[in-house]
């Protein structure tokens, strides 16, 4: 899904007020954290959850995580049961509160397979919209939340990787290729549920046709080959009346021999 600055979150909470008149029971995990009721932390633990993905980094370029890591304070994805270790990633520069999609250093940057994969999943069609906008739709499918994305079933522990919001037209692979790591899947872009250009990234067991979007589980995604820490963290602050990333700036270095 897209990141949301705080403000994005007041206006999602007053929708999430509406719940309060349906059945209890439609409110007992998972459908609960998947609403966002509560806004808690999905409840799954890393050591607990197998198998772990390690993989690169999904650009060349320097990254900062807005969203990402194990707390919800650093990675509001957190409450989402799919998404639980997902990350939002970016690049300078951001936030910079105008519509024009070319304003956004992440606009157009090719996006990398983190790993080797077969493509089991590679929807393209869907427009990029203005940032600052959404879809006009509430439909939960992976297309109207993920917008143009490809799903990679990895090579070496048989689960899914999911990559979204890429750029309309730009990808370059399809369903049944076999990829290796660092090969262009297509470029970042801003469709779907996206607030602004940017790399989203998350690891499931179950292929995404098999669960509605929040209902698959979600398993721990770890990055290596670059200059940070193997899940660097995110998180958003609100710093003399403008928002600032808080989050971690990684850049990949290259696997070692």
């Amino acid at each position: 899904m897209a990141w949301r600055t705080p403000t994005q979150y007041t206006k999602a909470a007053r929708a999430i007020r509406a719940i309060a008149l349906v059945p209890p029971l439609l409110l007992s995990a998972p459908f609960a954290w998947t609403m966002g009721v509560g806004r808690m932390a999905y409840p799954a633990a890393i050591e607990a959850l197998h198998p772990h993905a390690w993989v690169r980094l999904p650009a060349d370029e320097p990254l900062t995580v807005v969203w990402g890591g194990d707390t919800l304070e650093a990675n509001y994805h957190a409450f989402s049961a799919d998404q639980r270790w997902a990350y939002d990633l970016v690049i300078a520069p951001f936030f910079v509160g105008v519509a024009a999609l070319d304003a956004y250093g992440c606009w157009g940057v090719p996006v990398l397979a983190p790993a080797d994969g077969v493509v089991v999943a590679a929807h393209d069609g869907e427009p990029d919209h203005p940032a600052g906008q959404f879809p006009a739709t509430d439909e939960i499918r992976n297309e109207t939340v993920f917008g143009n994305h490809v799903v990679l079933q990895l090579a070496e522990t048989g689960t899914f990787l999911v990559l979204a919001h890429l750029q309309a037209g730009s990808l370059r692979v399809q369903v049944g290729e076999t990829v290796h790591e660092g090969e262009p899947l297509a470029a970042c872009g801003n469709s779907g549920h996206s607030s602004e250009p940017h790399i989203h990234i998350h690891h499931q067991r179950q292929p995404p046709w098999e669960r509605p979007v929040g209902f698959a589980e979600g398993l721990p995604l770890f990055f290596r080959d670059h200059d940070g820490p193997p899940m660097p963290s995110g998180g958003v602050r609100h710093v003399e009346g403008r928002w600032v990333a808080v989050g971690a700036t990684v850049r990949h270095a290259g696997r070692a021999p």
